[in-house]
């Protein structure tokens, strides 16, 4: 995963821009670091010395003052230097500034394309936000101590790409390591999210082309040339980690990199502070107390762990977002697929019906989904001639279509919960292995997560199995039973 050859997206890392008060404090306190993905260079203490700490190279360039340091915390391995963090260097108070970095340390598309006009066809077309940042960090990259963002990028090399849990992304893991998340939908989102990395690395070439910038800065070095498909993946990865979503800006700055941002931060998914523009910076209020030495926390959105995960290499056992996802789909074979259709979208439903279950509201989405999987059990014309002509969505039917619908919903969480290769019980014990593989064990915590919502989801419908006043019935045959997936 070493990127030290090539230039590697820097990552959001805010935490990387703590100011220095003196070169000598510097040396004493570690306080500047980029936290995230691969390494990018290898930081040295010489190079240190002779380019001055990331901190004392934004006060250089135009950081005012600020209320943080950089600390760090070891490393789950003894062979990889420690993390960096974002810590208060003063107490703070709610509503205080941390830190405001100016926008000439902050990159976006308008500045790496140098036009927002090119910046905006791109993104729009066949390449994402994501892989121009990464382009243009991998080719800052090769110009090494040329480059401005050489103190960033050697920052960025010097935490490998780890997040707070100093784990990388799953997008970086070997095939042996991806079989931890066996069962779990986020083994699949990996390698969908990993082709579409493939073919926008097969785009690049002509990124490079259009990009004016780009063309004249590195006229000889065509991309996909001059960066392997491995390495542009780790970059793109730890961009990926790193980037910072601002809101009320143009479409050419929405997707930053900002240093001291996240994963230098720490997450918390109860926090609501987060990375804002403002004039020509972008500035972190924070929104809580903080005593000096304590971790700033941000919030990265709401995002379900899967995202947590593949984004930022951590989960959140503490997430509100979290969610699994449900997929209904009517039968197409069905003679009144075309009448079901229509009732669905009437009551703002697709023929395949994507249902969020939402962690603690399990219940609830059992009880949304049953209307849709009712539909799709009738089966008598003068039934659906019935459903067509009644407002709302489907109320219960005969109570053996009501049994036949509930038995194919716990089935199906039945189902899901099979596919994993470990119980509950046994995911609980691993995890109290103080010495468990770090990437086995965000995995692991991943996938216990995922099966207490299944199995909440499983106790919802056998609670409204138990409710039929009848269980002497049988469940309805179904030909055209919708398809869960």
């Amino acid at each position: 995963m070493e990127l030290s050859r090539l230039s590697i997206p820097i990552r959001y890392s805010p935490a990387l821009h703590s100011f220095c008060n003196n070169h000598r404090a510097l040396r004493r306190t570690s306080y500047c670091s980029a936290s995230n993905h691969h390494t990018l260079v290898t930081a040295k203490k010489e190079e240190e010395a002779e380019h001055g700490d990331l901190k004392c190279w934004m006060h250089k360039h135009g950081l005012p003052p600020c209320k943080v340091v950089l600390k760090e915390k070891p490393s789950h391995d003894n062979t990889h230097k420690p993390i960096h963090y974002v810590a208060a260097s003063e107490d703070l108070q709610v509503g205080d500034v941390a830190f405001s970095v100016p926008n000439s340390l902050v990159v976006t598309l308008e500045r790496v394309l140098g036009n927002e006009t090119i910046a905006e066809l791109l993104t729009t077309n066949k390449l994402s936000e994501l892989a121009c940042l990464a382009l243009y960090l991998m080719y800052e990259k090769k110009q090494g101590k040329k480059s401005f963002w050489y103190p960033y990028i050697r920052e960025l090399d010097r935490q490998r790409g780890r997040g707070q849990l100093a784990v990388e992304s799953p997008l970086l893991w070997s095939e042996s390591e991806l079989a931890y998340l066996t069962g779990s939908p986020t083994k699949a989102d990996v390698l969908q999210r990993a082709e579409g990395i493939k073919r926008e690395y097969n785009e690049l070439d002509t990124v490079w082309f259009m990009a004016g910038s780009l063309f004249q800065q590195y006229p000889y070095d065509i991309p996909t040339e001059a960066f392997p498909y491995e390495i542009f993946k780790q970059a793109f990865a730890a961009v990926q980690s790193c980037v910072v979503h601002l809101q009320k800006v143009s479409l050419a700055r929405r997707f930053a990199l900002v240093p001291l941002g996240p994963p230098l931060l720490a997450y918390g998914s109860k926090c609501k502070a987060m990375l804002t523009a403002v004039d020509d910076a972008v500035e972190l209020v924070v929104d809580r107390s903080y005593k000096a030495g304590d971790p700033i926390v941000v919030w990265c959105g709401p995002q379900p762990n899967s995202k947590l995960l593949i984004n930022y290499g951590f989960v959140d056992e503490d997430n509100p977002y979290d969610r699994l996802v449900v997929e209904a789909a009517l039968s197409t074979e069905d003679p009144q697929y075309q009448d079901k259709r229509m009732v669905a979208q009437r009551n703002g439903r697709l023929s395949i019906q994507v249902f969020h279950v939402n962690v603690g509201k399990e219940k609830e989405a059992v009880a949304d989904m049953l209307p849709y999987l009712r539909l799709g059990y009738v089966s008598d014309p003068s039934e659906m001639q019935s459903v067509i002509s009644s407002q709302g969505p489907v109320c219960p039917m005969s109570p053996c279509m009501e049994r036949a619908v509930l038995d194919q919903l716990a089935d199906y969480f039945r189902t899901r919960l099979a596919g994993y290769p470990t119980t509950l019980a046994e995911d609980e014990s691993m995890l109290k292995d103080g010495n468990l593989n770090p990437k086995k064990r965000v995995a692991t915590q991943l996938v216990r997560l995922e099966k207490k919502m299944l199995n909440a989801c499983l106790q919802a419908t056998i609670d409204f199995i138990n409710q039929l006043p009848d269980h002497s019935v049988s469940p309805c045959p179904a030909p055209y039973a919708p398809k869960l997936k």
